[in-house]
Parts: C-alpha cells; structure tokens; sequence
C-alpha cells in the first residue's frame, strides 16, 4: 500500500512534467500498474478483495470450530476456548496438520460476525434507569466494598448515586427515597435488571412477579417499572454508563471517610457538580436539560417511603431475634413473644404490638451479637449470680463512680449489694445516664450507701430539691453521738478560763 505522498509524485510526473508511465515507474522504483493506478486515482483506493480467501487445509475443520464456539455460548465467560486452544484441540484430536495463524484468523472473523449490533434509540424525557455499582472504598480505617444505587435519567444524562455497606432491599427502597429527593420529583418509568429487590420470580412466558416491598415502593410514589432482558446489560447502558463514570471520576483515587454519611454527602456534591457540565455535542448543560425532565416528573408525596425490610419472627429464650445472620437482643419482658423486625440500612427496630420495644446499630458483620444490656438487667435483678458472668454486659462502659458504688455494696452487703447495684443500674432505663451518675456520686459524697439513697437524690435533683435522707433506713451514714449536756461539765470550761 503506497502512501497518498507516493501517489501525488506519481500524478506530478506524468501529468505536470510529461513522464511516460515507463519513465514514471523507472524513475520511482514502482511497477507500471502502480503508475496506472495513481493517474485513475488522487488517492490511494485501499486493497479490496475480489474472491474470498482460500484455506483449503481448514475446509473440512471449520464445521469443528464453529461448533465449539457455538457451544462456548452456554457455557462461563472465563472458560471459553481462545484461538490457541481451537488449534491445540484440530491437531491433537482431529488431525489438523495446518498452523495456527489460519486458525486464529478464522475465529476472529467469525468472533466479527457473532459480536450484536445495536439500535440508536431515543430516550423520551421522564424516565430513568438504575443499577448497583461497587467499589473499594475505606470508611473508618477499613477498607471494603461499598455497593453504591445509582439512577440515571438517559433524556438528560443527570445522574445521582448514593453508597452503602450492602446490596439489601433496604437499601435499595432508600437509594430511591434519596434519588427522588435529589431530583425533586418521581419519574414516569424506571428501567432496572431483574434484581432480587425488585423481582422475586421470573415465569416461564417471561412475566415478572415483584417482590413485596417493590410493590410498597410503587405504591408510594407510583412510577412504573420497565425491566432489561436477563443477561443483556445494554438494555440499560445509559445507567451502566453512570455506574461506569461514578466509580473512575468520584471514586479514583480510593475514597477515604469517617462514616458512610461523609461519602455520601461528598457523591452528592459531585451529582451537583456534574450537573453544570455540558456533554459533547449538546449545547445546554446536564442541568438544563434536566429542567425538561422535571417537567413531566410526578410530585414526590408528603413523606417519603419507610424504606425498611419487614421480618415477623419470634423471641428467643435468650431475649434475642435474628435478622441475616445477626442477633439482636429485647427486653426480656418480651421473650417468646411474636414481633416484627424493621431493618434500616443504619438501625434495625423490633415491634411487638404497635410498640417499638427495641432499637439497635445495624450490623453487616456475620454471627454478631448485638445486646443492650439494659435489656437484661430486669432478670439479673432476679439471678444475681449470673451478674459476673452475664455476656450483655460484657464491655459495657460505665463512669468509675459506678464500680466504686458496687465495691462498697458488695463489701458491706454481701450479695444483697449485688442485688442493690443492679437496681441502681436499673434506674438507666427510666433516667438520663448523667442524671444518675450525679445521682451515684451525690450519695457517696453523703456516705448513703445503698440504691434507696440514690434513687432519693436522682429524685430530688430532678425537682430541684435538696435531698433529705433517714438516718434509720441508712445506717451507713457518718453521724454524731451527742450526750447530754450536765451542770458540772461547765466546771471545767471555768477551771480553763482561771487557769
């Protein structure tokens, strides 16, 4: 292939200067027909094939090779067969006595040929997609993979994405709260893949069945939902651009934050960011655009969606109920009771009734226990023994005043001080801890040792009162023994005065 320079000497000597085509061809170093071929073309015409290629030592293979990539289709992505191996396989077991370049050059044709070819489509405004996208990120000196929703609207290319420690139906009901809000409105349509926080069944003619709290989710704020065909990620490339954009441009280099609150508010920031930017070949910014979209956008309703997964459990004998693989404890009035588990993506709340008889920090850790303890300390009141040994209270954290009431108990009580110390520490389940702790203090201060003198100044501080304690109920207080006052003790005050 000669170069368009080569093709212009060419012309120049045989039109301008008056070369014949033999005087051209000697004088370049070129064939005569390449002489030809520059005075019918100003530019090269590229190399064009009049009769397929020939390979007659892979004639009665290819039937072979196309089956084998035929059959990679069905099977995982990282184990199809490469060019390499296809030669391997025709001359070991078929007898192929060919070399591999015709090989390779036959699988990368057909590879050509088998590759999908797509639509241009139009994106109408008020809709949207979404999609997970997941990172490493590091959220309080640890790193992890944070999973982050991110929901795109394809007419404008505006784009929010929030991050959390887990895919969870949680999260995703959330996501959408967030989204919506960022927005400031409900899109017509949403198209997503057949995530399991969506879809709970595909049937056998293609029809979906949504899951339960997708169905709340759809209630609440009434967007309809268009799902992508299983495995065929372009039917949503609009968002799968965004997840692709958010993790190299808000996400590079690793992201490092004190909580997941810190990330979020530092992708909310570049959302907004982006929406000033405008794309190539548009002549209005993302937000702009944006403003035809929120046009045929739905209101968002009066509250948001109580973005929470539901679980009906039981009990335990151990005051606990569990929620993936995590154990959360309750009141141990409430044990062998039927409640209701709300998880959150930051807190998990159990319900008996339409009473909320506990609330715990989310964990997404695996076989954790999770114990308030004073959720025990009703039953320790009763098994006192078990108070050295009581896991619930294992690395619960109390001020020094607190240790040194229970030695004193304990050392002047016996058990009974145990007994008394943990109705002290039930006195955190009705009162501010540092009312109580004033409380413990102002009773050691006074010598009454014992949970009624505590309880009568966390009482009086709260009435602003000063505490009045009985001498008779607390023996342990200092007191003086006064005697009475006699005639001839006044003798010896005198005999001091004259000496």
């Amino acid at each position: 292939m000669y170069s368009v320079e080569m093709y212009q000497r060419l012309r120049r000597a045989c039109h301008v200067d008056g070369l014949s085509i033999r005087e051209a061809a000697k004088r370049f170093g070129v064939h005569r027909k390449t002489v030809k071929k520059a005075l019918a073309f100003s530019v090269p015409p590229g190399y064009q094939r009049t009769q397929p290629v020939r390979r007659p030592k892979l004639a009665g293979f290819t039937g072979l090779i196309d089956q084998i990539l035929d059959d990679d289709k069905t099977r995982p992505r990282k184990q199809h067969h490469t060019s390499k191996r296809i030669f391997e396989r025709l001359r070991d077991e078929h007898g192929f006595t060919g070399c591999y370049t015709i090989v390779k050059d036959y699988v990368r044709e057909q590879t050509l040929r088998s590759k999908e070819v797509f639509v241009p489509l139009l994106h109408p405004c008020g809709h949207a997609q979404a999609d997970f996208g997941e990172a490493v990120v590091v959220i309080a000196g640890v790193e992890q993979k944070a999973h982050f929703l991110a929901v795109d609207l394809p007419h404008s290319d505006a784009g929010f994405v929030k991050a959390y420690p887990a895919e969870t139906t949680e999260a995703f009901c959330d996501g959408h709260n967030a989204a919506f809000a960022f927005f400031g409105g409900v899109p017509q349509s949403i198209l997503y893949d057949n995530t399991k926080s969506a879809v709970a069944k595909i049937l056998g003619n293609g029809t979906r069945v949504r899951s339960t709290v997708f169905s709340e989710l759809q209630s609440h704020y009434l967007f309809a939902d268009r799902f992508g065909r299983p495995g065929k990620g372009n039917d949503k490339g609009k968002v799968e651009g965004l997840v692709g954009y958010a993790r190299r441009n808000f996400m590079v280099p690793i992201p490092h934050f004190a909580s997941y609150d810190a990330f979020n508010a530092h992708l909310e920031a570049c959302c907004r960011a982006r929406l000033q930017e405008t794309l190539r070949g548009q002549t209005e910014t993302i937000g702009e655009r944006m403003q035809r979209d929120l046009a045929v956008f739905m209101a968002l309703p009066a509250t948001a969606y109580d973005a929470c997964a539901k679980q009906a459990t039981r009990v335990s004998s151990l005051s606990l109920v569990r929620y993936r693989n995590n154990d959360y404890s309750v009141p141990v009035a409430y044990g062998h009771r039927e409640v209701l588990i709300k998880a959150y993506v930051d807190r998990v709340e159990i319900h008996c009734g339409s009473e909320r008889i506990a609330q715990h920090e989310r964990s997404y850790a695996k076989e954790d226990f999770i114990f308030d303890p004073l959720h025990y300390l009703a039953l320790l009141e009763q098994k006192i023994n078990a108070l050295d040994q009581a896991a619930p209270l294992e690395g619960w954290v109390l001020p020094e005043v607190f240790l040194t009431l229970r030695r004193l108990l304990e050392a002047r009580m016996g058990k009974s001080g145990k007994r008394e110390y943990v109705q002290v520490l039930r006195l955190l389940e009705s009162f501010p801890a540092d009312e109580v702790e004033a409380a413990v203090h102002q009773a050691l201060q006074l010598g009454a040792i014992g949970f009624d003198a505590v309880k009568h100044c966390l009482l009086c501080r709260i009435e602003r009162k000063p505490p009045r304690l009985n001498l008779a109920i607390y023996p342990y207080l200092p007191r003086a023994d006064v005697k009475t006052t006699e005639a001839i003790d006044y003798l010896a005050l005198l005999t001091e005065v004259a000496a």
